[in-house]
């Protein structure tokens, strides 16, 4: 029998409209920080550029959707969890987070929603008591005591997170980190947006990242459907307002004398006066936000670090100074503290001709630059393909070899002939003697063939890999897979090909620049084989994914080569390696055996000092 509707029992709360209290004000009247989840302790108050971001999201404000395409630690996160509290505490309703993996939903949950919820006076006992065996109250799901409604959280990846109940007020975090399809499902996004339909009068979507790549972001396909409002905040000396932004040293934007960043000022667009950092303060109390696009009826907003108290000018400009030497640590800062699309130039072609030409004689022995030496083989049905690569500071890179070793891949000579190229060892100008420290074989071709191989010499680094789908994963991930109880490592190779091909764009040596040797195998078929892959924008169901493509019947044997030692350098980072050490060891060696050599030898009755050095990377 049906239970009759009773109005005692949902609550004579649920039946009234929700205060008129904006999100902004909820949150400095209610809203307690713990300090575990967060720098801060105590009240929470709102800094002048979150105040309308979180407004809008008030169930008294007609907007529907809104976009924060903001830099990390200013107002995502943060005012996410604002709104769950209002949500919690106002208007509760049917509620899903959506983190780009399962992991994140978790750790949104127990780091950063559970202690508000502890801490904040007012959403005490609003949610299901937690009890091992309640549903109500778990990681993933959570239900208000009042019955109306939930919190629930899910990985974009999952699409039976993202299709299983209605859904009024919708949070998308870091949406440019989603995978471009929840299983075979389709685009995250579309699917978790189709959830509010039931809810259309009366829903609430936020959508916020920090954005990464041009033409390929979610967020930046959000942004420019809004009406695009950016924090335009006052000069202290002729009062005109502007946003901030880095500049180029000549007009707007930091300026600081040359190898001191953190005296960095801020030079007007419109006077030309260097703000110091301390008048920031009272340019962001009198900021306010400005729509570029005012047609449109999606409220946006864009932020950068500039703006935020916790991050000083002279630090960002001494980031800045660090992030400029390799294109992924530029790429990040840019993406994550001036909130700014990285555009890829992967639609020029590299010249195969030109890269030929950059060729140099590499003799017999190492450069002195190269500190650590990687290897990578690709496996094709006649034949095995290795290259072998030294790496020193800052990513530069050298070609050692290529080696190209005939045969039936599935006859031990085969395999034989790339253990001897693997064994090898190589002088160094230093007067040490290298050897290859980790090295990679595609497993994608052959795997019986490959495992065999690789599972003897795991304690040697020699590891079998295969290329992940899709560019979200990292290059190097944190534990192997097992097939048939032996380790391989599915790596990230979209990431890996994007590092190489900026590495292969850097014109002068230094920083990632890559040497190429005057030898065998090096001719300009390789360097079409490594310059013939482009990427491309393409589209599923309207939402943009970058892909890598080449040409049909091209080869690719030289490209994969050097994007599998690339992946095998970060194998190493994830074992602790650092490059920089490994060279300060190096100077270190021969330093010490200079001074052996220059020293008075001392009297046989005194111990000889004997140096020894910290874990050797170079020569395992």
């Amino acid at each position: 029998m049906t239970q009759p509707f009773s109005i005692y029992e949902v609550g004579a709360d649920n039946m009234l409209p929700p205060a008129e209290i904006t999100v902004s004000q909820w949150a400095d009247e209610n809203r307690r920080l713990s300090g575990t989840a967060s720098a801060e302790k105590g009240q929470w108050k709102t800094r002048p550029y979150q105040r309308e971001p979180m407004d809008v999201l008030s169930s008294s404000h007609p907007c529907r959707k809104t976009v924060w395409m903001c830099a990390a630690q200013t107002l995502k996160t943060e005012g996410l969890l604002n709104f769950l509290g209002y949500i919690t505490d106002i208007d509760p309703g049917p509620v899903l987070v959506v983190e780009p993996r399962i992991e994140d939903a978790k750790a949104l949950s127990k780091d950063r929603v559970a202690p508000m919820l502890k801490y904040s006076p007012c959403l005490r006992g609003k949610v299901a008591d937690v009890k091992s065996r309640d549903s109500d109250n778990t990681t993933l799901h959570k239900a208000f005591t009042n019955g109306a409604g939930h919190i629930t959280f899910a990985g974009a990846i999952s699409p039976s997170g993202l299709a299983m109940r209605p859904i009024r007020f919708l949070l998308m975090d870091e949406v440019d980190r989603y995978p471009a399809s929840a299983g075979t499902e389709g685009n995250p996004m579309y699917l978790a947006i189709r959830r509010t339909d039931e809810f259309e009068w009366n829903k609430k979507i936020l959508i916020c990242s920090t954005p990464t790549v041009k033409d390929a972001s979610n967020v930046e396909r959000e942004w420019l459907a809004s009406d695009q409002r950016e924090w335009f905040v006052p000069c202290p000396f002729c009062e005109e307002f502007q946003t901030l932004n880095l500049g180029d040293g000549s007009g707007p934007g930091l300026v600081w004398p040359e190898g001191n960043p953190k005296e960095a000022k801020y030079r007007c667009a419109h006077c030309g006066e260097l703000i110091p950092h301390h008048k920031k303060a009272w340019m962001e109390e009198r900021g306010e936000w400005r729509a570029q696009k005012p047609d449109s009826d999606i409220p946006g907003f864009h932020l950068s670090q500039l703006h935020s108290p916790k991050k000083a000018w002279g630090t960002i400009a001494s980031d800045f100074e660090q992030a400029k030497k390799s294109p992924e640590t530029l790429k990040a800062f840019m993406n994550t503290v001036l909130a700014e699309l990285w555009e890829e130039r992967h639609d020029v072609k590299l010249d195969a001709q030109a890269l030929l030409q950059r060729c140099e004689p590499l003799g017999n022995v190492l450069p002195a630059g190269v500190c650590v030496l990687t290897a990578f083989t690709d496996v094709q049905a006649d034949r095995l393909e290795c290259e072998v690569v030294g790496w020193g500071r800052d990513e530069e890179s050298w070609s050692i070899g290529y080696h190209v070793i005939p045969g039936d891949v599935t006859r031990p000579e085969v395999w034989n002939a790339l253990d001897e190229v693997l064994l090898s060892q190589f002088p160094h100008a230093s007067g040490l003697t290298l050897r290859i420290t980790s090295a990679g074989i595609d497993s994608g071709y052959q795997d019986g063939s490959v495992l065999a191989f690789t599972r003897p010499r795991y304690n040697r680094r020699v590891f079998a890999t295969k290329g992940g789908s899709g560019g979200a994963g990292p290059i190097w991930p944190r534990n192997p897979s097992n097939k048939d109880h032996t380790p391989f490592f599915v790596v990230g190779v979209d990431a890996a090909k994007d590092a190489i091909y900026d590495r292969l764009k850097v014109t002068e040596p230094g920083a990632c620049y890559c040497h190429f040797s005057i030898g065998p195998n090096y001719d300009l078929e390789h360097f079409e084989q490594l310059t013939c892959e482009k990427k491309y924008t393409t589209y599923h169901n309207g939402y943009p994914k970058r892909v890598w493509k080449k040409p049909a019947g091209a080869r690719n044997e030289a490209f994969d080569c050097r994007v599998g030692n690339y992946a095998i350098l970060h194998g190493l980072y994830a074992a602790g390696m650092r490059l920089d050490a490994v060279a300060d060891q190096i100077a270190q060696i021969v330093a010490s055996q200079k001074d052996k050599k220059q020293a008075t030898p001392k009297p046989e009755s005194e111990p000889r000092e004997r140096y020894i050095p910290r874990r050797n990377w170079f020569n395992q």
